[in-house]
């Protein structure tokens, strides 16, 4: 049986392009050469290319995605993404190959774009009677003041980007001094702001996909940030401990692992999704979904792969068998 062609899409517009690097990188590594041709695409600002691996590049052809190596014209079967940010995860991309009628590993582009802006997928969720924390919109130029912000979430509180990924822009706010420095923070990577209230309470991230037709759900992995919050030093630089299975009680396993479920399902996502909560009095609070989790070995997926025996050739190749079965 001939090869599938698999493209591996890393890169992306924003502040996690580098990340994206790591987990496309890790994805090429992985992916059983036995049963993919496997490419390398980056996705940059600066052009879209296939990158051999000589570190030579050839140009996309952005009209079919396709690219000419070796005399020959290349078109991928199907697309693995790791873009984190846009245009990966916030449905651009997904749009683009479904117009182009190549299947990739993600989710559609609907759903993308609904968890990628954080207000509208927890004002859809809070619908369905998902737990929350308190939170408040913020535009950029807007005159609210942060008397009556924290009148709705308290103190501490965090202030984020409603559509940025890997902890870029976070700042976690103890005071009402604190503000401007962080709403100046958060506008550097969008001009939209959310502000939540700062649960108390052990952090878990929880990894769905769908295997054969069927919703799987990894063990959840707890975070203990040696800085105040899960930051990106916390996420990347390794001042975090992330303990797989999470050293939580059997009924708490079992209430997030039913809720990133109901989630995934709620959301009609397709892919691997990653959940993030704070269960705060034994109750999870959900806190954001990742369509394009990182898939480096710092990242929570791979751990939670193998925590279930599963290695990633396997796992890898469960996604572009899914994302095939689908298209």
């Amino acid at each position: 049986m001939a090869k599938k062609c698999v493209a591996v899409v890393m890169g992306g517009y924003s502040s996690e392009y580098e990340i994206s690097l790591l987990s496309g990188g890790i994805v090429i590594e992985m992916l059983d050469k036995n049963k993919y041709d496997v490419f390398a695409v980056h996705i940059l600002k600066t052009g879209w290319y296939y990158v051999a691996h000589d570190g030579t590049k050839y140009d996309l052809d952005k009209g079919t995605f396709s690219f000419t190596y070796d005399g020959k014209k290349i078109t991928p079967d199907v697309v693995f993404n790791t873009v984190h940010g846009t245009p990966g995860e916030d449905g651009h991309l997904a749009s683009y190959f479904k117009l182009l009628n190549i299947p990739q590993t993600s989710t559609g582009f609907y759903q993308a774009a609904l968890s990628f802006n954080k207000r509208d997928c927890l004002s859809v969720l809070k619908n369905f009677g998902i737990k929350c924390a308190n939170s408040v919109y913020v535009n950029k130029g807007s005159d609210i003041t942060p008397q009556e912000i924290v009148k709705v979430v308290g103190l501490p509180c965090f202030v984020k980007p409603n559509r940025a990924g890997s902890s870029f822009g976070i700042s976690k706010v103890k005071t009402l001094e604190d503000f401007d420095a962080a709403f100046t923070k958060a506008f550097k990577e969008d001009s939209e702001v959310i502000i939540e209230t700062a649960l108390k309470g052990t952090e878990v991230s929880v990894g769905v996909y769908s295997h054969n037709g069927a919703l799987q759900v990894f063990n959840p992995t707890e975070i203990v940030s040696e800085n105040d919050f899960f930051d990106y030093e916390a996420k990347y630089l390794g001042k975090s401990q992330e303990i797989t299975p999470a050293r939580i009680s059997e009924e708490e396993t079992t209430k997030v692992k039913s809720e990133a479920q109901k989630i995934h399902k709620l959301l009609n996502m397709k892919g691997v999704t990653r959940s993030d909560f704070i269960i705060q009095d034994g109750i999870p609070h959900f806190i954001e979904i990742n369509t394009t989790p990182g898939l480096s070995k710092e990242s929570i997926i791979p751990k939670q792969a193998k925590e279930a025996g599963m290695n990633l050739t396997t796992f890898f190749g469960i996604l572009v068998e899914e994302a095939l079965a689908n298209s």
